[in-house]
């Protein structure tokens, strides 16, 4: 009996294990339930002895730990421990440079991508006291000044200050108007394309806040119309729609004026700053010289293929040019946040002058020292530079487009290397004294590990390394992502990767899913964790998913990613054409069988590579897709395309709505009614072209919904909709 007893449990936890290592995909699982969801580690800060950092956790603590140990030494704050405090939780949090204060954010409401309103309050360390920074309305951008005695924040499109040693609120700027003047805030565009949401800096010092000023009179309205709906529901609505506007500039139309502000606390006075005479330009950012003599403004031409930079002087707004970077086609938008100042007043920029982006040093004056990085490949990303030990850090495609690294060198190049050691991405977070570092890794099989080394690079401890997630993914039987190369006919290589079907039987033929996003700098293709998600589910049902980096993609040098200045969608477009026909060729492809899907920019090549490839394509599907970039903005669109009359061929020959009626597979096209960025003109524009054409299509509109189409049940019911497109089209 007990033997018996005994093989029966064996048997049954075999057939168990058995059971569990058969799991399903659902899309909940993906969508709803969070199953794969992996851990971070959120807002981890160095703390100014660079011995120590912060993590943000539950919504409610802050949390000192050591960098050595990896041990709580403190819980700075704890939201849950303060006597009647008017809030329980909060989302963002900011030290003042002394670390005796902090500016806790609540109540995030979005407005775009990046900007949103909030509440703020601060918790005072040495008295332990919550207070409002304003009983007056709502805010945004607030911002400790350096030493820690103001906030500066925007209301209403005007900019404030807080005196925190006497609790005064003071307005600098009164004509602040919605859709007319914005103050200490970027306008749609900027924020958009310029990757900001803050349009103040405070001088190092404390005595100056400069600011840019947008003038949008003249900028062209966009309306959209906003129903009733459901999560939110918009109960003004219900009988007659409403409408939501705002200045939006499309390709060569009028962009906001900027304007550039100086004020000086003690004086009260706010002084123009001399940026040329040419208003049709750009102001993507202004920074301060470390010892904040000079306000340094970068100054970029309307079509972005020159950027200066100008030192003005706060008290009396004069300027002069200390430095020009130029591009015969368009300064990348990465040298804005890699133009970095060191104390001494040397600054770094990146710079693809050499062909390839790479990092160069300059002198307070602007006389160039030295190039630092050299090679043919692209550095993505500038850490910082260590005094002590004079190095420079930064992060590069060096060893392969699809790899991330993260190296060092010297000035004079005698001392370089790489410091991360795992195959696959890297990115390293330095304390402030470049003592330890936090590196953040993944790759294609690793979900994210998060481990903490000191300058020596020897690991001290792991902070976190998923294995709830590992653990969980061995109960599931998971498709892997395999990489491959092929060459096309014109004898470009490419990078991609495939999802098999579960259980793939190179035997059988398979219908695939080329999946794409294909914008200026962008990248598919790398060996990071990208979660498991709609890619593997397609797999599990027997789908072939492919996804290739066409011409344009990042990581391979300016010629490569350049290539599609002035006819965005030309090369892009042909790439997805040979993709196809290299994949018609693998013996266990369906030929007859082959969808494309993109979204956004990804959504534009959908319809133009369906329209290139005839008959190639038998399905495919475009979210919220640009069918001409006339409709886009200004930018965005100018920057690779130039304008529209500069360019008119560049615009209308790789439009979609020029060619719609050579589509011959059958299109699902989705759109969201309230998308701000591309806006759903773009799907109707082009509907009525294939209506008139004769082309049949599926459409789906998801009412209220922006660029993301989410909300509410909105995400599950879209790839419903789009699985079962592609089941009905492909198998």
């Amino acid at each position: 009996m007990k033997k018996l007893g005994l093989t029966l449990l064996t048997g049954l936890i075999i057939f168990t294990l058995h059971a569990q290592t058969d799991q399903q995909i659902t899309l909940e699982d993906i969508f709803t339930k969070g199953t794969f969801r992996e851990v971070s580690v959120k807002e981890l800060r160095s703390m100014n002895d660079g011995e120590h950092y912060t993590t943000f956790e539950n919504r409610t603590k802050i949390i000192k730990y050591s960098y050595k140990t990896g041990e709580i030494v403190e819980v700075l704050f704890d939201i849950s421990k303060v006597e009647d405090a008017p809030i329980s939780s909060f989302s963002d949090y900011e030290f003042s440079a002394d670390e005796t204060k902090i500016l806790l954010t609540t109540d995030v409401k979005r407005i775009y991508r990046h900007s949103f309103t909030a509440q703020y309050y601060i918790w005072n360390v040495l008295n332990e006291k919550l207070t409002p920074l304003s009983d007056n309305g709502i805010q945004q951008l607030a911002t400790f000044s350096p030493d820690g005695d103001r906030v500066a924040f925007v209301r209403d499109n005007n900019i404030f200050i807080k005196n925190l040693k006497f609790g005064n609120e003071s307005q600098i700027t009164w004509d602040g108007e919605k859709n007319k003047i914005i103050y200490g805030a970027p306008d749609w565009v900027y924020e958009e394309e310029f990757g900001f949401n803050k349009a103040f800096w405070w001088s190092p010092d404390s005595k100056f806040l400069a600011f840019l000023r947008f003038d949008e009179t003249e900028v062209p309205e966009f309306s959209m119309k906003m129903y009733a709906g459901e999560s939110p529901a918009l109960e003004k609505n219900r009988l007659y729609p409403g409408e939501k506007t705002f200045r939006y500039p499309k390709a060569g139309e009028k962009n906001s004026t900027v304007s550039v502000k100086s004020y000086e606390l003690y004086s009260r006075l706010t002084i123009d700053v001399q940026i040329g005479d040419d208003t049709d330009i750009y102001i993507p950012r202004l920074k301060w010289t470390p010892d904040s003599k000079d306000l340094v403004v970068m100054r970029l031409n309307r079509r972005q293929n020159q950027l200066d930079i100008l030192y003005a002087n706060p008290f009396t707004g004069e300027s002069k040019p200390i430095i020009s970077e130029k591009n015969e086609r368009y300064i990348s938008e990465d040298f804005l946040d890699a133009f970095t100042y060191l104390d001494d007043g040397r600054f770094i920029i990146t710079s693809e002058k050499d062909g390839w982006s790479h990092l160069y040093l300059y002198d307070r004056l602007g006389f160039e020292q030295g190039q630092l990085t050299k090679g043919e490949f692209d550095v993505t990303k500038f850490y910082g530079y260590d005094p002590a030990e004079k190095l420079f850090y930064y992060q590069a495609a060096a060893e392969s487009p699809l790899r991330r690294d993260v190296y060092f060198a010297s000035v004079d190049g005698k001392k370089k290397g790489k410091i991360s050691t795992l195959e696959g991405t890297n990115h390293a977070d330095f304390s402030k004294n470049f003592n330890y570092y936090v590196n953040y890794f993944s790759s294609s099989q690793t979900p994210q590990l998060v481990t903490v080394h000191d300058k020596k690079n020897k690991l001290l401890h792991t902070i976190q390394d998923n294995t709830f997630l590992k653990n969980k993914l061995q109960t599931y039987r998971l498709p892997k992502k395999e990489f491959f190369a092929f060459t096309t006919s014109e004898g470009i290589e490419l990078n991609g990767y495939m999802i098999k079907p579960t259980g793939f039987d190179s035997s059988k033929k398979y219908p695939v899913l080329i999946t794409q996003y294909s914008g200026p700098n962008s990248q598919s293709v790398s060996n990071s964790w990208s979660g498991i998600n709609w890619n593997h589910y397609l797999a599990q049902e027997g789908f072939l998913v492919v996804s290739v980096d066409p011409r344009g993609t990042a990581a391979r040098g300016e010629d490569f990613r350049k290539v599609t200045y002035l006819q965005l969608g030309k090369y892009e477009s042909d790439d997805m054409v040979e993709t196809a026909k290299h994949l018609g060729t693998l013996p266990y492809v369906d030929a007859k069988n082959i969808g494309i899907f993109g979204w956004s920019y990804g959504g534009f090549m959908t319809l133009l590579s369906m329209e290139k490839g005839g008959e190639l394509f038998k399905a495919g599907i475009a979210v919220a897709p640009v069918t001409n970039w006339r409709f886009y903005d200004t930018v965005y669109t100018e920057r690779f395309m130039r304008t529209p009359n500069e360019n008119p061929d560049g615009y209308d020959d790789n439009s979609p709505l020029s060619h719609a009626g050579d589509i011959k597979g059958r299109l699902l096209i989705i759109h969201g009614s309230a998308d701000d960025n591309v806006h759903v003109q773009n799907t109707y524009e082009f509907t009525e072209k294939l209506v008139q054409a004769g082309v049949q299509f599926d459409m789906a509109i998801y009412t209220n919904r922006s660029h993301g189409i989410r909300g509410g049940n909105t995400t599950m019911h879209l790839y419903t909709r789009m699985t079962n497109f592609l089941k009905e089209q492909l198998q």
